[in-house]
């Protein structure tokens, strides 16, 4: 690409327009998280009621709730191929419309057959989403507030949880679980408008060769940077790549990347948060709590604590940085692991026993979605180059959608055969195994632009001395100079 390429671009916008541009990228993907939560976690009330209507035994039960994981593995897998070849915008407007055809149709279901085969194509467009959103947010805001733009799709995410548990409990006394599970389709019907308005990211553009259209859109969304320099260290960096395959992931110098990437997407899910999610009322119901404050109110008490975590992790995320705010979290849930490890030790609960362990699964919980819950959409875009961004998206997102899939396949049966105190010991040791691994892996990314993290892999895990360089005429140097090393 030649700089008299980019010579003809138009004058870029004003900063404001800009600025107020990367934030309805931002707010639309956040919206798209709202649902996201929403869907996710719908089930855990409906459940309670739809299992009667359909007369389902243990086994159809648990296979309402996992046919969604396995249609989620199935969208990660082809999410990132998906965002590529379509663009991250269309991925996103079929995202959005089969979340609202899906979750109305789930809402009327006749039977269990129906339900289960609905609820598995929503699951994959969860799986698409799950890739296409934080990349969508990633590559269309400036790299100074990134990390708390993507992050805000986490936020989004236990926010929809929380409008759950609450619509749950609202509804529970008619047993309405058809409006639990089809609330959705609203505002997935209203997010395809801003959709349908906005562009294309700038590095699709660039992926795709469409030059002028890249310079302009990153105009439109990145003040803090020339659009057409910009540009052309994407451009650049595009052309060092050999290809998108999942492949190229295993070969040098995107290996330990890869490693990265999939390790921490594992570990995300591994550790078990879905098991609080999923299971929460076994778990209360072994420390003492009856009721329909089990079933409806203490899980909401605690995903609102995992939502004031989230939002101060998005507000100091790109301050303190990245490995600070991962590292803190998951230190903090191996140390109420090992609470609860203690509580259920005890035996038979109650009185203080029985509010210290509550007090440590809603730390536990806040803990994740502060720490591996923000950090893993951030690291899953922008890890890798414009080429194998969406790739290495899919391959993170999938490793947590199968150790997502063996908790809450296994959780339930653990908890029965080797005792809560046990399970949570098991949990434990992986906690720590998974603070051990981001400590040695994780780098700081804070400020950088994502052209120039990929010379951070390159470059076997170290930051390198030299700027990123730029082959294209005259235009060398980062467009973000160093700050800090990992």
């Amino acid at each position: 690409m030649s700089i008299a390429t980019l010579s003809a671009t138009p004058p870029p916008p004003s900063s404001g327009t800009a600025r107020r541009t990367g934030r309805l990228f931002a707010l639309t993907g956040a919206v798209v998280g709202v649902i996201y939560g929403y869907d996710t976690g719908s089930i855990s009330g409906a459940l309670v009621f739809l299992s009667k209507d359909f007369h389902l035994t243990e086994a159809e039960k648990g296979l309402v709730n996992s046919i969604l994981v396995f249609g989620s593995i199935v969208g990660a897998l082809v999410g990132g191929k998906l965002a590529d070849a379509l663009g991250r915008k269309a991925a996103m407007l079929i995202v959005a419309g089969s979340y609202a055809v899906f979750v109305a149709l789930s809402a009327v279901a006749p039977n269990v057959v129906v339900l289960d085969a609905v609820r598995f194509l929503l699951g994959i467009a969860i799986g698409i989403s799950i890739v296409a959103a934080p990349l969508y947010v990633a590559e269309s805001t400036p790299a100074r507030i990134r990390g708390a733009s993507v992050a805000a799709y986490q936020v989004a995410t236990v926010a929809g949880i929380v409008i759950t548990y609450f619509v749950n409990w609202g509804l529970s006394g008619g047993g309405h679980w058809r409006w639990m599970l089809g609330l959705s389709a609203i505002p997935a019907a209203l997010v395809l408008i801003p959709l349908l308005r906005l562009p294309d990211t700038p590095r699709w553009y660039a992926l795709k060769g469409r030059t002028e259209r890249a310079v302009e859109v990153m105009a439109m969304t990145d003040p803090d940077v020339d659009p057409r320099e910009e540009v052309a260290v994407v451009a650049s960096a595009l052309a060092q790549e050999s290809g998108g395959s999942a492949r190229s992931l295993l070969r040098k110098p995107y290996a330990r990347a890869a490693l990265f990437v999939v390790g921490l997407g594992f570990f995300c899910q591994i550790t078990g948060i879905n098991a609080v999610t999923y299971y929460s009322p076994q778990i209360f119901e072994e420390m003492g709590f009856t009721g329909s404050g089990q079933n409806f109110l203490l899980p909401s008490f605690v995903q609102l604590a995992s939502l004031a975590a989230t939002v101060l992790a998005l507000l100091i995320i790109d301050r303190l940085g990245r490995r600070v705010v991962l590292l803190c979290g998951i230190g903090t849930m191996v140390a109420m692991l090992a609470v609860l490890t203690a509580v259920f030790a005890r035996g038979e609960l109650h009185g203080v026993a029985t509010w210290v362990g509550f007090a440590a699964i809603l730390l536990f919980t806040a803990a994740f979605n502060f720490g591996f819950g923000s950090l893993i959409w951030v690291y899953a875009s922008e890890t890798f180059p414009a080429q194998l961004r969406s790739t290495g998206a899919s391959v993170m997102l999938t490793a947590d959608l199968v150790a997502n899939l063996l908790i809450a396949q296994f959780f339930p049966s653990l908890m029965a055969w080797a005792g809560a105190a046990l399970t949570f010991a098991g949990l434990g040791v992986l906690a720590l195994a998974a603070l051990v691994f981001a400590a040695a892996t994780a780098p700081e990314t804070k400020g950088r632009q994502l052209e120039e993290i990929q010379d951070y892999w390159r470059n076997g895990g170290r930051w390198p001395a030299s700027p990123v360089s730029v082959s294209s005429g005259s235009l060398s140097g980062s467009a973000v100079p160093p700050t800090t090393t990992s």
